[in-house]
């Protein structure tokens, strides 16, 4: 009678448990809901074939678009994408596969502080070390989203690799292969999906900055003939539409801050359908 009193219990006090918490993290994704229904219903209206296809008209004047900032994010992004990846990847599989050697420890606190330091103070470094010299440029954006990526993509994919079982790693080993190939035949194999969800989530990340391209590409109110000249982006519009006063230019300012968190949403989502569609080779071993 005891043990069937206890056993009850048990099970009523884990499913309190369990209810508590999913109210808790439904509490937690309201600001969020909240937020993307306000933006919605803000810039929903905004969004046309104009918006995506036309620059913008000036103020008080109806129509245009921000198809120079889409334009002009879509390459620093791409750039800072072909630049930055390697060199996170890399960065994240010599912390978690070469963690003893004598420069893994200053390289992770190298990362750790890169992660942590405002995107702003990136901005300014690339402003006094290229844009001082050079003037502003698509380059200069492009260098700035480079250096916010990396960390976080060298970050996200040395844990994504630590969740790799060692005797894995011990059983390519043993059977004579160079330890390079274990990693590139075996690791990278195996994690590819969270590692590609890692570098989607982190162009998604740096996809929205605003700060570091106020001090390098600063923006053009037209399309950029070149890129090494000042370059319009999505967020240095949003921003500097949001404050200019004029209802039309604000409304704009709500369509790019919508196609970004639409952006943001597809991005997630697709990320986290690729994870449940392709799941880890060892996934029963983690």
């Amino acid at each position: 009678m005891r043990d069937s009193f206890y056993y009850f219990f048990r099970k009523t006090y884990n499913k309190i448990m369990l209810l508590l918490i999913f109210l808790l993290s439904l509490l937690a994704t309201l600001p969020f809901f909240y937020i993307a229904y306000f933006v919605f219903q803000k810039g929903f209206s905004a969004i046309n074939w104009d918006f995506f296809t036309k620059i913008p008209s000036g103020p008080g004047i109806a129509g245009g678009g921000l198809a120079n900032g889409i334009l002009g994010s879509a390459v620093m992004v791409g750039m800072a994408c072909l630049a930055g990846l390697p060199w996170g990847v890399f960065l994240g599989v010599f912390l978690s596969e070469y963690r003893f050697h004598p420069l893994s420890k200053l390289l992770r606190f190298v990362v750790d502080l890169s992660v942590s330091t405002p995107s702003i103070v990136i901005g300014i470094f690339i402003y006094s070390l290229l844009v001082s010299f050079f003037g502003f440029s698509a380059y200069a954006g492009a260098m700035a989203l480079m250096l916010i990526l990396i960390p976080i993509i060298g970050k996200s994919a040395e844990e994504i690799l630590k969740m790799v079982p060692n005797h894995i790693r011990e059983a390519g080993l043993a059977l004579g292969l160079p330890r390079w190939k274990v990693i590139l035949q075996i690791l990278i194999p195996g994690t590819v999906a969270m590692l590609f969800s890692g570098v989607i989530l982190s162009i998604a990340r740096i996809a929205g900055e605003t700060a570091p391209l106020l001090f390098t590409s600063l923006g053009n109110q037209f399309f950029s003939k070149s890129l090494n000249e000042p370059t319009a982006s999505l967020p240095v519009q949003i921003y500097e539409f949001s404050k200019s006063g004029f209802p039309d230019l604000e409304a704009m300012a709500w369509g790019g801050a919508f196609l970004l968190i639409s952006f943001v949403f597809f991005i997630n989502f697709s990320t986290r359908l690729l994870i449940f569609i392709r799941k880890p080779s060892y996934k029963n071993e983690f």
